[in-house]
């Protein structure tokens, strides 16, 4: 019986804590293997997890020393009317958050100073908390005078601008991230307080507010506290604000309100609260069996996928709203892509692949992973984007903090966690998902499954993956990504506009296996045994891609990928500008190696054309050599100008005024 899958799916397997008060249901049919059971040793993501570690943690933890949030909670244990309370009502998941993947990182890198100054803040915390659990600084620490959002009291603002209930689903995760890293009752403790607290004051009885959250989280949280604690009242709990959604005061599609969850067909509002409500969703059907939850689920994943997501799996095309925008509505210059967009969206992927075990969930996953989500960071690990867009004017570049820091502590606490979505098992499968290289070990019917897995991806598609352990029959699911099968997404929102057929080859001991594909993965089935080796060879070629005639930024546009990497023409690489660029029909790509560049990466170059206007206004056409990088990458040189869809027709280029750019590099971040 599956005790923790949903833990799993950010920490690792635990026992629960408490005695269960009722057996548990199955859960979902794929478990996850955690992230502790996965070493990376993999230059690309390793070079990301040492940075979260050692710059993106510190970082979060100094900012909320330095604006006030952990100062707020010593506020809230002496309340005051002299108190101004300033920032955003949500400020407390900040400490939260950046708890949660301290905690992560504990796991794999124990640190009892940093366990201890971990503890000296929830010290803090636990001192604001109020006797009967209820924790929310925006109105504790001056009850008289809250945060402008808070209302004037408990609740009466939670579907709107609150976030009481938003925090209490961060504090959760937190909570139990902290007690699964160091055994430690005292934030875990806080949590149940707050939870209890939440489940007395809201539902359906008589002396209950029928109230649900205005962002959605708790849900997620509820069900892992659920899943820990064996008490059925927190799952009940998160039903309930599922369930209620659409029959309360709140009826906006903003905060998905418009209808009943189970009546939704279209992602619509603020994408944030949108992919956090569908992965609560999808976790509590999992354990209910809910069809019509799944149901719901598998039309919005529909919609996502075929109509609103951009090439980079960036989701969300409105600054108004943080929102997502109509069918097809996605403009590149003022593309939102929030990277807690980004990160709900890997959320919701890795959900959808643990019901129904499809490889294109994952193709979705991994063309966010390494395009929309890590762009949100830079690659020091050091400043950060809120929005991800698809082209710029100039005038963009990542910053160390935000007044809404909700992007940088997410990141804090997704990054820690990416080992955990690399293997899953079902029974006598186990399923290979995302390529790095790592040493895992696995349990596969009850029998220890040690695999180390040797790449360069995504610069190279060579995978060596070697059966250290495990001498028993299973099979093993090699998921061949989308972008080898000649899928951009699983939809027709975009395709490849060359004619190129990408090869896949995958073999056992040097012996070739062959067989059809099964939901996208290549079943190699047979009795394993040590120094068994399985090789993998996917054909890495740049690749050219149009977007559907309905998507208008995009027409008489090509974008370029290679892998699962998404390109893009940034003004340092390039002696021209830009937005005048014309591509060659059809153009030669070539890649060329770049171990030095931005901690290493591959170009791409091509022959091009820039457009301009002559002295006589007369147009002016010039031969360049078009240099593409990694769209993650963009932004670390200065301030300049960025696209990602290329003009190849001459109806979707413009001709400017040549002017030469100038770029010294600082030498911050060339590999030394």
């Amino acid at each position: 019986m599956k005790k923790t899958f949903i833990l799993s799916l950010v920490l690792t397997a635990v026992g629960t804590v408490f005695a269960q008060k009722e057996p548990l249901h199955p859960g979902y049919p794929i478990d996850p293997v955690p992230f502790t059971s996965v070493k990376v040793t993999d230059h690309f993501w390793g070079q990301r997890l040492k940075t979260s570690r050692e710059v993106t943690i510190p970082l979060a933890f100094r900012k909320s020393e330095e604006t006030g949030r952990i100062k707020n909670f010593e506020k809230a244990a002496h309340p005051s009317e002299d108190y101004k309370v300033e920032g955003f009502s949500f400020d407390d998941t900040d400490i939260y958050k950046t708890i949660e993947g301290a905690s992560y990182s504990l796991q794999t890198y124990p640190d009892k100073r940093l366990e201890k100054y971990i503890d000296s803040i929830l010290a803090i915390v636990a001192t604001a908390q109020e006797p009967d659990g209820y924790l929310y600084t925006a109105r504790t620490m001056n009850p008289k005078h809250p945060h402008d959002w808070a209302g004037k009291e408990r609740w009466v603002a939670v579907e709107n601008l609150s976030h009481e209930f938003y925090n209490l689903g961060h504090m959760i995760e937190g909570a139990i991230a902290h007690y699964q890293a160091t055994g430690k009752r005292n934030f875990l403790d806080i949590a149940i307080k707050y939870a209890d607290c939440v489940c007395r004051a809201i539902g359906n009885a008589p002396e209950q507010k029928r109230l649900v959250p205005g962002h959605q989280i708790a849900e997620m949280a509820l069900v892992k506290l659920y899943l820990v604690t064996g008490d059925r009242k927190y799952l009940d709990q998160a039903k309930f604000f599922l369930d209620a959604r659409g029959y309360t005061g709140r009826k906006d599609a903003y905060s998905q309100a418009h209808k009943p969850v189970i009546e939704q067909d279209e992602a619509v509002g603020h994408a944030v609260r949108a992919v956090y409500m569908y992965s609560g969703m999808a976790d509590v059907a999992a354990i209910t069996g809910d069809s019509s939850y799944i149901k719901a689920i598998d039309r919005i994943w529909d919609n996502i996928v075929s109509k609103k997501m951009y090439i980079t799996g960036g989701i969300g095309a409105r600054h108004q709203g943080e929102a997502f925008g109509d069918n097809y509505e996605l403009p590149n210059l003022s593309a939102y892509c929030e990277t807690c967009a980004a990160i709900g969206s890997v959320y919701m992927n890795y959900r959808l692949f643990l019901l129904h075990g499809d490889a294109k969930y994952f193709d979705v996953l991994e063309r966010t992973l390494y395009n929309g989500l890590i762009s949100g960071v830079s690659l020091d690990g050091g400043s950060f984007f809120y929005p991800n867009p698809l082209a710029s004017d100039g005038g963009y570049s990542r910053k160390p903090w935000f007044g809404c820091a909700c992007c940088p502590s997410n990141i804090s606490r997704f990054i820690p966690s990416l080992p955990g979505y690399v293997y899953a098992v079902k029974d006598r499968q186990v399923y290979v998902n995302l390529f790095l290289s790592n040493r895992a070990e696995l349990k596969v019917n009850d029998k220890k499954v040690v695999l180390e897995q040797e790449t360069s991806y995504p610069w190279k598609g060579d995978i060596r993956l070697k059966v250290l352990q495990g001498n028993q029959p299973f099979g093993m699911n090699v998921r061949i990504p989308g972008w080898v099968r000649g899928s951009v997404l699983p939809s027709d929102l975009y395709a490849y506009a060359d004619h190129q057929q990408p090869a896949y080859r995958v073999m056992v001991n040097g012996q070739e296996v062959e067989g059809e594909l099964h939901n996208g993965y290549l079943t190699i089935n047979r009795k394993w045994k040590k120094n068994d080796v399985v090789e993998i060879h996917f054909d890495m070629l740049p690749r050219l891609v149009k977007a559907n005639e309905k998507v208008a930024a995009d027409r008489g546009r090509v974008a370029v990928e290679r892998g699962p990497v998404v390109y893009c023409a940034e003004w340092s690489d390039n002696d021209f500008n830009v937005h005048t660029l014309l591509m060659n029909r059809p153009p030669e790509l070539r890649v060329v190696e770049k171990p030095e560049l931005l901690y290493g990466l591959n170009q791409i170059v091509t022959d091009a054309q820039a457009l301009s206007y002559d002295k006589a206004g007369k147009l002016a056409v010039k031969d360049v050599k078009l240099t593409l990088i990694p769209y993650y990458a963009w932004a670390h040189r200065g301030e300049g100008d960025m696209e990602v869809w290329l003009p190849m027709e001459v109806n979707a280029t413009s001709a400017q005024p040549q002017k030469g750019v100038e770029w010294k590099d600082n030498g911050f971040f060339d590999n030394k």
